[in-house]
């Protein structure tokens, strides 16, 4: 990649004027000022999408091919963002085995992807809290289970969303033993459990406020344990569907540094209107992806819109909500070397972008 002058540079959570990143072998080299003019107006790293479940056509969790996580890995780069763990949802142990191994291949075959691993989002959730996710697979784990997903998902599985009131506190060290980031999520636990997870060392909850028990004040919940854990890092769906602006305000006054985007994104491109997978179904219903038991099916937004949306809609500056699609996610699973900032040593793969957001590319 040649060398890149922009207008404006975001990183970090804060904007520099004139600056051009010297690129060399795939790899930043240094970044230095410049004067015009300018190659684009607004330039940032790559954003990462930490929670994703369909790229424009396919459907992870039905498909399980390496076709459906290409498809994610390219929808998602049309929209701004190049890094992704494509998300597989509850559903049998069979078919979850095979989507690991699938993901297992896929890395193997495209390193150069942005494709950082697997988001596995269940099936040892809280049936109370399970959301569109299909009854029949939601299960309490066994030890054999658990083995055997973290057997076969060594280097692959990067997030684990998990209730974890349908585990014992050995069960939760065993997967965290193994490197994997648990998220608490689709979940009915109480306070005091939420936070004997987090003492273990527990540090991600899993699309805040959505599929958890609420904040009250006499029962704070999950809800209430991730507002106030000053160490717990708190993802959110800014399409004012999911999560109310208000409430988004609020998690952003509890949160601050500690709260990034996600899309949780059932299809990206608003192009399937429809969607039957076994009992699971979803129609596009006013910018929402809805089942026939009127519970969210997941989202039709990038993390292009979120970003706009939390500008917009919340009122965080433009320098932290790019943050929030960036350095945040890569920390809060462990990836901040790798990937979230542009500096020496880090991939020149960037998101480009005007100051009217209505329009994310990916410039590598």
């Amino acid at each position: 990649m040649k060398n890149i002058k922009c207008r404006y540079l975001y990183d970090d959570g804060k904007v520099a004027e004139n600056k051009e990143i010297v690129c060399k072998d795939g790899k930043v080299l240094e970044v230095k000022d410049c004067e015009a003019p300018f190659d684009v107006e607004c330039l940032s790293a790559a954003f990462f999408d930490t929670h994703i479940n369909g790229g424009e056509e396919y459907y992870l969790t039905e498909s399980n091919s390496a076709e459906a996580i290409e498809d994610i890995f390219q929808s998602s780069v049309k929209t701004g963002t190049f890094y992704v763990l494509p998300t597989l949802i509850t559903s049998s142990q069979e078919n979850i085995l095979k989507g690991i191994g699938v993901m297992k291949k896929y890395m193997a075959d495209h390193q150069e992807s942005g494709v950082l691993g697997l988001h596995l989002e269940g099936p040892f959730l809280n049936p109370e809290k399970r959301g569109a996710h299909l009854a029949k697979y939601v299960r309490k784990p066994t030890d054999q289970e658990i083995d055997e997903i973290l057997e076969a998902g060594k280097n692959v599985i990067q997030i684990w969303t998990i209730a974890p009131e349908q585990f014992t506190a050995e069960q939760i060290e065993k997967i965290k033993s193994a490197g994997v980031t648990i998220s608490f999520g689709h979940s009915n636990a109480t306070f005091d459990q939420a936070q004997t997870g987090f003492e273990q060392g527990v540090t991600l909850v899993t699309h805040l406020f959505n599929a958890m028990s609420g904040l009250h004040h006499r029962k704070p919940g999950l809800v209430g344990a991730a507002l106030s854990n000053a160490k717990v890092w708190a993802p959110i769906i800014p399409d004012g569907k999911h999560v109310q602006y208000g409430a988004v305000k609020a998690a952003y006054k509890a949160k601050g540094e500690k709260l990034f985007i996600i899309s949780d994104a059932l299809f990206l491109g608003r192009k399937k209107l429809e969607f039957q997978w076994e009992e699971f179904d979803a129609k596009l219903v006013n910018g929402e992806y809805v089942n026939s038991e009127g519970n969210l099916a997941g989202s039709a937004i990038s993390v292009g819109e979120a970003v706009k949306n939390m500008v917009e809609e919340v009122g965080v500056t433009l320098p932290e909500a790019i943050e929030m699609a960036t350095l945040r996610p890569a920390t809060a699973v462990g990836l901040e070397h790798k990937v979230g900032r542009i500096a020496k040593g880090y991939p020149a793969v960037f998101t480009v972008f005007d100051q009217s957001l209505e329009n994310f590319e990916v410039l590598k």
